[in-house]
């Protein structure tokens, strides 16, 4: 991991800032001073310091790997939306911007969930020419917000699937095309930036969409579903372990909820009641290894066992889990996100 950030003088225990931060980066002082103040954020906001920190991020390359920095997309996003008359100002204080970061704030505004986010990306785009392609596909629609991304997928399922085998030519051959289509339960990514967003807000709207990922974690049809409710879970009962007011939310929750949804939310209560996060890691743990050894419930898709495996649990340790590292305890590492498995990281935690 780099290590970079601005001077932030006479920090309180609770990560909030004290003292007016300097422009000068410091490259003694660690990222995670940014993270547990990114933590702690939603308790007391620090609007007047977002732009210092979104520049240790900048400075330390953590867009780097997209995909592994989705937690910090989400609170960029979620500042920008938190505050909508300000929010012109905020976006130009970030600037300038490095080169191959200048994406993240064009994303950012599009997931702000702002009235006039459109008018803002076009605002900015004359400081950004080389973003134009990824601008114009957010404000015609290609591109979707965050709220416009659906849980899952619409696409024929395996029975849908299994009918066009004996109604089309079994001998046509389909050209394979890159799948970029966007939902919440093939994009792990996007949980991180969820939970950025609840940071940054406090909000509890990025909460329930994490809770309808929740019979996910009971799935036994796709590896995708049975990854990312997992960890939706896993990391709902973390930060409800040391977050009451999260705790309350999802106990008053409980009762609208659906049957699907009771269950396994039900243990996230329980397990942060109890402060028995193992039992969450185990039952996880299990999950996987059943649908390695027996295959998924929809008559054993051969794909899937060309897919499971240690390095194939794609999830690993997403970043919402590394921020945990710093401020509730999460045992994970960022800049390992992609690269280690599900399967591996929860086996260590035994």
């Amino acid at each position: 991991m780099r290590y970079a950030a601005l001077i932030l003088p006479l920090l309180l225990l609770g990560g909030s800032v004290r003292a007016a931060v300097a422009p000068e980066i410091d490259p003694r002082a660690s990222l995670g001073v940014v993270q547990q103040w990114i933590y702690g954020y939603r308790g007391k906001p620090d609007y007047a310091h977002v732009p210092a920190a979104v520049r240790v991020l900048f400075h330390s390359q953590t867009f780097k790997e997209p995909e592994s920095a989705g937690i910090y997309l989400g609170f960029i996003a979620g500042a920008i939306g938190s505050n909508p008359a300000k929010a012109e100002q905020l976006v130009n204080s970030f600037f300038p911007v490095p080169p191959q970061d200048e994406w993240v704030i064009v994303r950012a505004i599009a997931y702000s969930g702002l009235p006039d986010w459109r008018n803002l990306l076009r605002q900015i785009e004359p400081k950004i020419p080389e973003r134009r392609i990824m601008i114009e596909s957010y404000l015609n629609g290609t591109l979707p917000t965050l709220a416009e991304i659906p849980l899952e997928d619409s696409r024929p399922g395996m029975l849908d699937k299994l009918r066009n085998a004996f109604t089309q030519n079994p001998f046509k051959k389909e050209e394979r095309k890159l799948d970029t289509k966007l939902t919440f339960a093939s994009s792990q990514d996007l949980l991180d930036t969820l939970w950025g967003y609840y940071f940054a807000t406090g909000s509890h709207v990025p909460i329930m969409r994490i809770v309808k990922m929740l019979p996910w974690s009971k799935s036994r049809d796709t590896l995708d579903k049975l990854t990312v409710g997992s960890m939706a879970r896993y990391t709902l009962a973390s930060y409800a372990v040391r977050d009451s007011s999260l705790r309350e939310f999802l106990r008053d929750e409980l009762p609208r909820q659906s049957e699907a949804v009771k269950g396994p939310l039900t243990e996230v209560i329980q397990a942060a009641d109890r402060v028995e996060l193992g039992a969450v890691r185990r039952d996880a743990l299990a999950a996987v290894e059943e649908l390695k050894a027996k295959g998924s419930d929809a008559r054993r898709n051969l794909d899937l066992w060309g897919q499971v495996g240690v390095g194939a649990i794609a999830l690993g340790c997403v970043s919402a889990a590394a921020l945990g590292q710093v401020a509730v305890g999460i045992p994970c590492v960022i800049g390992g996100a992609t690269s280690q498995g599900l399967l591996s990281f929860w086996e260590k935690q035994q």
